[in-house]
């Protein structure tokens, strides 16, 4: 049995350090939680032992400590067991007990060249100079002076690595510079599969709270996701995401009571900085979420006005509301069109709960637009209600970026009103510079329409480096590279969008049609049978119709066209998908009865009517240049 005093084991070929709280494998450092780490601690100083669920519970939960034992020790050991690579069907390491607790199988050795257990140093001998001994065995002058040379030398030496090692520590102590940081997917250790959406929700409002910090880069929920129980080490996450600091942690929640424990890490150096528990009602978890961020903000010495202090204020909201608000946007976050109809479901029902929780209404405002833009619901039904609700919000809280992000995005489908898209853009924005959709539909929204090419092409690069890994940012960056004409860079984005998602359908398309421009029609004929499993069978007909019209092959092109008209009776059609078909097949007349359609509906596709060559030999006529007009856009 280990003495207390001792830090450093040994097993196998891992290394424990109790003191520092690490654990390493060959050398290399294994990631554990501190709560799987305490108890691989107390396992290992009763090796050979059986520790009782009980001695744990003492140990690591005190009696007055808000915790779900039973999960949370089991949660503890399963972490163990995965860090050691062991196993509970055939324990190497640690083996459950009967009902009684677990043992810790494998002999642990202590670092003897630093520490006995009884706590006297072991080397104290071996540490004396053997200059020193040898030259007290005589009276040899020379020998003595030797001696005392070799002393001073010593000394000297001695006080200089001293000073290194001091200023070392001091540095080690000193809170580096953090300028980026990421909040990876949180804990649940109620290990119930049906609180996943609260945890989720839990990491997304952390991640919203820091995002409104002054001078830091918040890396967004969608790249984040994607490090869901990893085992990347902190060093390959900070590389991959570009940031200084990671956030993690756990969430329990037991009836009406949350508990969040969350560390801050200095990820290049996997260098653990600052570690907080918070435990709250669950009325009170805005204020947890407000007071968790301004904690690390002072731990890495940023420096908050009256005003930001005052955005961090408490809160508090109906539990009822809170909950049905994050399943709303757990459900909108999935971004497919089961999820916005639930997720409008949703909002609804937490905004019945309570009449005045602006978030709610932002949630509806967004899940409302998104599902107009899926043709979910008619463009003209979608775009008012998401309206009211935006004015809602804002008229709650004036300051959600999230409402007038999505005021940004309904403005053009309401009378084409452009400068209301930039001022509401700009405002979401200004608010919170971290929002990545705020800066992705303002470039795709506003100045990519107004042919503000090139701000339109650095906004969305901004975007994506506050949400590096989401296919559709990567997918609509290789599209306005595509409107340009830099197709070679299109169709790295476009492919790189596949790699973050393979079944990413839009990026299939836009590929396809960048192929098409360098006349690559073989391919671009591959590139768009890919699509075909994900497609409607009268949408990838009217695809073809497109490639057959640009190709040469009319005939084809026509029959196609007029099968896909034939599936889409009673269903909604792309008007301005059908006018390009016939703009690519000289079909001047058609071209412009389906643009006047699409115009009618306004149509998301009349925001990208200066940029598709297709229409060049329809540019001259007074009818096009009436369009732009119309719809708002520089000629």
């Amino acid at each position: 049995m280990l003495s207390p005093v001792q830090n450093l084991v040994h097993f196998a070929d891992f290394v424990v350090d109790l003191r520092a709280g690490e654990l390493r494998k060959a050398g290399v450092k294994v990631r554990l939680q501190e709560q799987p780490f305490r108890v691989l601690a107390a396992l290992l100083q009763s090796s050979g032992e059986v520790v009782t669920r009980e001695e744990l519970r003492t140990k690591l939960w005190p009696a007055d400590t808000f915790v779900d034992f039973d999960h949370r020790l089991a949660a503890a050991i399963n972490k163990v067991r995965e860090a050691l690579e062991d196993s509970a069907q055939s324990p190497r390491f640690v083996e459950t007990v009967g009902r009684r607790g677990y043992r810790f199988l494998v002999p642990v050795e202590s670092d003897e060249r630093l520490v006995e257990p009884n706590g006297n140093n072991q080397t104290q001998d071996a540490a004396e100079p053997q200059v020193l001994r040898h030259a007290a065995s005589g009276n040899n002058w020379p020998r003595m002076a030797f001696a005392g040379a070799a002393l001073v030398l010593l000394l000297g030496v001695g006080f200089f690595m001293l000073h290194r090692w001091v200023r070392q520590d001091a540095t080690l102590s000193a809170v580096p510079h953090i300028s980026s940081i990421v909040v990876l997917p949180l804990e649940n250790l109620s290990n119930n599969p049906e609180q996943q959406y609260f945890v989720e929700g839990m990491t997304d409002e952390i991640t919203t709270d820091l995002a409104k910090l002054p001078g830091i880069r918040v890396i967004s929920r969608t790249s984040a996701v994607q490090y869901k129980d990893t085992h990347k080490t902190m060093p390959q996450i900070a590389r991959e995401l570009n940031v200084d600091a990671v956030v993690e942690g756990t969430v329990l929640r037991v009836g009406d009571r949350v508990r969040i424990r969350t560390q801050l890490i200095y990820a290049p150096a996997d260098r653990h900085l600052w570690a907080q528990a918070y435990e709250r009602d669950l009325k009170d978890v805005l204020t947890l979420q407000a007071n968790l961020a301004q904690d690390i903000a002072s731990e890495i010495q940023l420096k908050l006005t009256s005003q930001q202090q005052a955005n961090f204020a408490a809160r508090s909201v109906d539990p009822e509301a809170y909950e049905l608000y994050l399943q709303g946007r757990y459900f909108w976050n999935k971004r497919d069109p089961a999820g916005f109809t639930k997720a409008v479901d949703y909002f609804q029902q937490a905004i019945a709960k309570e009449p005045t929780y602006a978030a709610a209404y932002a949630g509806l405002a967004d899940s409302y637009a998104l599902s107009g833009g899926f043709n979910l619901i008619p463009v003209e039904q979608a775009m008012p209600r998401a309206q009211a609700a935006a004015e809602k919000a804002l008229e709650l809280d004036s300051n959600l970026a999230e409402a007038h992000a999505s005021l940004g995005l309904i403005a053009p489908f309401n009378n084409w009103n452009w400068a209301d898209a930039a001022r509401h853009y700009q405002r979401a924005i200004e608010l919170n510079p971290n929002y990545a959709t705020a800066r992705h539909w303002y470039a795709e929204g506003y100045l990519m329409p107004v042919g503000r090419a090139d701000e339109a092409i650095a906004e969305i690069r901004k975007a994506q480096e506050l949400d590096p890994l989401s296919a559709v940012i990567a997918a609509d960056l290789g599209k306005e590279l595509y409107f340009v004409h830099k197709y070679d860079d299109a169709l790295v984005e476009l492919r790189r969008a596949l790699e973050l998602d393979p079944n990413f359908v839009s990026a299939h398309n836009w590929i396809s049609d960048t192929l098409l421009e360098k006349r690559m029609y073989n391919d671009a004929m591959a590139e768009l049978e890919k699509a075909k499993p994900f497609r409607e069978e009268r949408v990838y007909i009217r695809q073809t119709a497109y490639l057959y019209a640009r190709m040469g092959r009319r005939a084809q092109a026509r029959a196609a066209l007029a099968k896909s008209l034939q599936l889409s009776k009673g269903k909604p059609v792309s008007s301005g998908a059908v006018a390009l078909i016939h703009a690519a097949l000289g079909d001047k007349d058609e071209s412009f009865q389906w643009l006047e359609k699409a115009c009618t509906e306004r149509s998301s596709f009349m925001t990208s009517l200066k940029y598709w060559s297709v229409f060049d030999p329809l540019r001259a006529d007074p009818r096009f240049a009436d369009l732009l007009r119309r719809v708002g856009l520089p000629q």
